[in-house]
């Protein structure tokens, strides 16, 4: 039995804004061959939304809903345990054995960690704890202190030991953090799952990342909002329209606190240490995989307009939609065949010049 979710005021507004946003993606098209079956929870640090259509949608949810728990369980990095509280622990010490689930997210994070060439890395732990953005314990840290967090932070350092399934961080004070590809593993996971139970047409919506499975009931492709980085969530500025794809949007307005009128958001370079500041706001990628788009979001977002555009053109399957301070919007080549539209005519969208 899960435990009884309570919510403060921010929290509602987030689930409302999920309400909304399952009413405009059942009510476009007209659907009227199924009824949907919606529900909501708060895992991963976030709120989930999955709806589905089918005799068995609510198992299947249901059953969904337990492995983003089982996850969540194995893979955070705040608390008392989980498999990756275990190997930072034993940093410095030797290896620890973990899950395949745990072993795989850390090997996809490695490789994005390297082929981003560490703009993106999972051994940002102490960065993230330093920093406490999106707890109650958010601070601007010290120059010493930052300077200390960036010594153990190093994907190169992360040893895996394939036939024995075990972790081993080489260096003391390093910690991983699986915050930004683990919600994309479980996206993927909830989309298997719900394949398993026989459903063809769903949308699963896990805090930013969305997963569309099959076209709606009346064989229309879903319709998804793009978010509005200036805006509370919920609140678009474009839309696509895809089928069996995944959207994980990471931008500036998901995670930050201000002091002395400056915004610092959760998005950290790991070369500075400071919260990343290249011009972007937000950066949604469309793939097939929601762990690939999850942790690619974050990995072109560090890299910038120019160079996350670059990266992106060079991975087959994988667009991208990104959003500069000065509501510019740019798209890799193949956003276009998504129908992509804005909606929003404060946004304007523009060609990066060579």
């Amino acid at each position: 039995m899960r435990a009884p979710l309570y919510l403060n005021a921010s929290a509602f507004v987030k689930i409302m804004a999920l309400i909304l946003l399952s009413m405009f993606l059942t009510s476009c098209g007209n659907v009227k061959t199924e009824n949907p079956v919606t529900k909501t929870n708060f895992l991963l640090d976030t709120l989930i939304q999955i709806t589905a259509y089918g005799d068995n949608a609510s198992s299947a949810i249901d059953q969904a809903y337990d492995r983003i728990n089982d996850i969540q369980k194995k893979m955070t990095a705040s608390g008392d345990d989980s498999e990756v509280i275990e190997i930072n622990k034993k940093a410095g010490l030797g290896f620890q054995k973990v899950s395949p689930d745990t072993f795989y997210v850390i090997k996809r994070g490695l490789y994005y960690s390297q082929s981003s060439h560490g703009r993106f890395d999972i051994t940002v732990g102490p960065l993230v704890k330093l920093w406490g953005i999106g707890t109650d314990k958010a601070r601007v840290p010290s120059e010493a202190e930052i300077k200390s967090a960036l010594l153990h932070i190093d994907y190169k350092n992360v040893v895996l030991n394939e036939n024995e399934n075990s972790v081993m961080l080489k260096e003391p004070g390093m910690a991983i953090d699986l915050g930004a590809i683990a919600k994309g593993y479980a996206a993927d996971e909830v989309v298997r799952i719900l394949k398993e139970n026989g459903i063809k047409s769903a949308a699963a919506d896990l805090g930013g990342n969305i997963y569309v499975l099959g076209k709606k009931p009346n064989g229309s492709p879903w319709k998804i909002g793009i978010q509005d980085p200036f805006e509370p969530r919920g609140n678009t500025f474009a839309t696509v329209d895809v089928a069996d794809k995944t959207l994980v949007t990471s931008g500036v307005y998901e995670r930050y606190f201000i002091k002395d009128g400056k915004r610092y958001h959760h998005i950290l370079d790991t070369s500075t240490g400071y919260p990343v500041e290249n011009g972007l706001v937000s950066v949604t990628i469309i793939s097939d995989r929601s762990i690939d788009a999850d942790g690619l979001s974050t990995a072109v977002f560090a890299l910038g307009l120019k160079d996350g555009l670059r990266y992106v053109e060079k991975l087959p399957g994988v667009d991208a939609v990104m959003v500069t301070e000065d509501r510019k919007v740019y798209t890799s080549s193949g956003v276009e065949k998504y129908n992509f539209r804005i909606v929003n005519s404060q946004f304007k969208l523009e060609k990066l010049s060579e």
